[in-house]
């Protein structure tokens, strides 16, 4: 099966009945893509112990990681395995819980059982299956396994200190091994991984696995990304390193990453509200970052997303402002004014806004706060994949992967806030 185009596997299936078909539909190997299958070696030609599945958005990377997870476990009675994600939501409903997951990959006799409370998976023959959250690397401290798969790695917050918790659990068995699905960023870690010989590599596009995507999707995405930066990310899967005319490099937002904030003096929540809540229109950029004792700036948080009406973006700013005791509500009032305030003080009256306006191009006003990077200045609590992704890709142009960097112009705005504007009496308080 796996030689034949996705129209002569669906032929097959159609003369199919019964309990063939049952038996034939529980075989992935047969319907799998070519790079969904464990490689047989390295690249130096060695058995690997990390394999890493290197794909596009929707390419059938977690349904990949979900069988040889799946295969191993039943195969190996006893063994115990690591499901490593973003967050443990992330872990419960992508790896485990969805479309994709484990258990929706086994038959009802085979299926394990899954304790939500106790965060692992148990199979009938013994094996078991944990859940932790990339967001706490200690967690991995302790426990040991005799296989992994860690899905999304280039997006996890503490990638270094995780995956290399991880490795030490690795050591039951004769030989660990370990999964790692993602779409790629420019990491220095995915960087590494992928240049090492001892491991193996595989790519997908999206394209590759448009017979099991909704009819449309590929056009829709194709439509608007093809031959972008981020259509090469997302759609091709490939590592895009930042552009020659970005104002800021990766190398330069790993040189002031910080695991932590140290106390803050002030902590301010600035937002870029979008024109439109309709579909395909921008994010609402959604950025906190406190200043500390020493003048140094703080990038906190994180929270842009797109398809927001007014109403929900104020209830989330709101909610973060609240979350971080922050000391005002920085808002953009270039897009009606009187209706963005009025927005925020139906949600809450009490928080205090500051409305700034934009009077000129996105790049004069980034330019002082990319300078204070390079001053190390401005730091970055923790990993914030899709922000970055918009401060390596903006260029003269004022776009970053072909449209408004929101999230950009939130960090833009919160800085100078912090930095450039009247500062007021903070309170101090840590974070």
């Amino acid at each position: 099966m796996t030689g034949l185009s996705p129209t002569q596997r669906l032929h097959v299936l159609t003369k199919l009945r019964g309990r063939d078909l049952e038996l034939l539909l529980s075989d992935f190997d047969a319907f799998a893509h070519p790079y969904q299958l464990p490689p047989l070696v390295a690249a130096n030609g060695e058995d690997w112990k990390t394999w890493l599945l290197i794909g596009g958005r929707g390419a059938g990377k977690t349904r990949a990681g979900a069988q040889w997870v799946r295969k191993l476990a039943l195969l190996q009675p006893r063994s115990r395995i690591a499901l490593v994600g973003e967050t443990f939501a992330d872990v419960r409903d992508v790896m485990i819980e969805g479309e994709s997951g484990l258990l929706a990959i086994h038959a009802g006799s085979e299926r394990p059982l899954w304790q939500p409370s106790r965060r692992r998976l148990e199979w009938k023959n013994g094996a078991i299956a944990q859940a932790f959250s990339a967001e706490d690397p200690e967690s991995l401290r302790g426990p040991q396994f005799s296989a992994a798969w860690a899905d999304e790695l280039a997006k996890w917050r503490h990638a270094e200190a995780t995956f290399d918790m991880l490795q030490f659990g690795l050591r039951l068995g004769e030989r660990p091994r370990q999964v790692v699905t993602t779409t790629p960023r420019p990491l220095p870690l995915l960087k590494r991984l992928m240049a090492d010989p001892a491991n193996a590599v595989t790519r997908a596009s999206t394209r590759d696995n448009a017979f099991n995507l909704a009819p449309g999707f590929l056009d829709t995405v194709l439509a608007r990304y093809a031959g972008t930066r981020l259509g090469r990310q997302e759609i091709e899967g490939e590592i895009v390193e930042e552009r020659p005319d970005a104002l800021w490099s990766r190398a330069l937002i790993e040189s002031v990453r910080v695991a932590q904030a140290p106390p803050l003096a002030r902590v301010v929540v600035a937002v870029d509200p979008p024109a439109s809540a309709r579909e395909g229109a921008d994010a609402c950029g959604l950025l906190a970052a406190g200043r500390a004792a020493d003048g140094s700036v703080y990038v906190l948080a994180d929270e842009s997303a797109g398809g927001l009406s007014p109403a929900g973006w104020a209830a989330r700013a709101i909610a973060l402002w609240r979350r971080l005791e922050a000391d005002a509500l920085v808002v953009e009032v270039n897009q009606g004014g009187d209706m963005v305030r009025a927005v925020i003080a139906q949600a809450d009256a009490s928080v205090p806004v500051t409305a700034v306006r934009a009077s000129r191009g996105k790049w004069l006003r980034a330019e002082p706060v990319a300078a204070l990077y390079e001053q190390g200045r401005v730091k970055h609590a923790g990993v914030f994949p899709a922000l970055e992704d918009e401060m390596c890709d903006f260029g003269l142009d004022g776009l970053s992967g072909g449209r408004s960097p929101d999230r950009l112009d939130a960090l833009v705005w919160a800085v100078t806030a912090l930095t450039f504007e009247a500062r007021g009496e903070p309170r101090v308080r840590g974070l």
